[in-house]
């Protein structure tokens, strides 16, 4: 997943591991994806051993040097099978801790059940919260809006959460 990532930040012009890590940081990728940022730089690294990505130009600033990296041909080769297997292989996500508390749940005593439930619900509405935001955020500043592709996973990330907090609620509900 950290080598889909990067080159396809490095597909859109040349980067510095720097920059692709704001990027990522921006995009809140460790939240959606699973990638740690801290992880680009054995990414490059790999990808550069590979021939998948060169350096295009070291910038100099002070006594700092930063490497540009592009992407090559043979690295668009590999990140069109990156993207190819990562939707076919890609797993249906189930709140797998969640269920797993779930099934127990009858040994908790009433109140530190609700307990347990209101703070995960509380997490969902946060998170509800941070990508209804971060996509205004998106659609604010970007020329053109969220392309048609991002639109609809947009739409779908806000349908789990709201899927999964309605759940929770019904969880809740059930204690009455």
């Amino acid at each position: 997943m950290t080598q889909l990532l990067v080159l396809g930040a490095l597909n859109m012009q040349p980067m510095s591991g720097y920059d692709i890590q704001i990027m990522l940081q921006e995009n809140e990728a460790e939240s959606w994806s699973g990638v740690l940022v801290g992880s680009i730089y054995h990414a490059l690294k790999k990808l550069e051993q590979n021939h998948f990505i060169e350096i295009d130009h070291i910038e100099h600033s002070g006594n700092r040097q930063k490497s540009i990296y592009r992407i090559t041909d043979l690295g668009r080769a590999h990140l069109k099978e990156l993207i190819y297997n990562s939707i076919v292989s890609s797993n249906v996500p189930y709140p797998l801790s969640l269920y797993a508390g779930l099934s127990m749940i009858d040994q908790l005593e009433e109140e530190r059940a609700k307990e347990a439930l209101k703070h995960h619900l509380k997490m969902l509405e946060k998170e509800l919260l941070l990508v209804e935001n971060g996509l205004s955020i998106k659609e604010q500043h970007l020329p053109n809006g969220l392309s048609p592709m991002m639109s609809i996973v947009a739409k779908n990330m806000v349908d789990i959460l709201e899927q999964q907090i309605n759940f929770v609620k019904d969880l809740l509900n059930s204690y009455k």
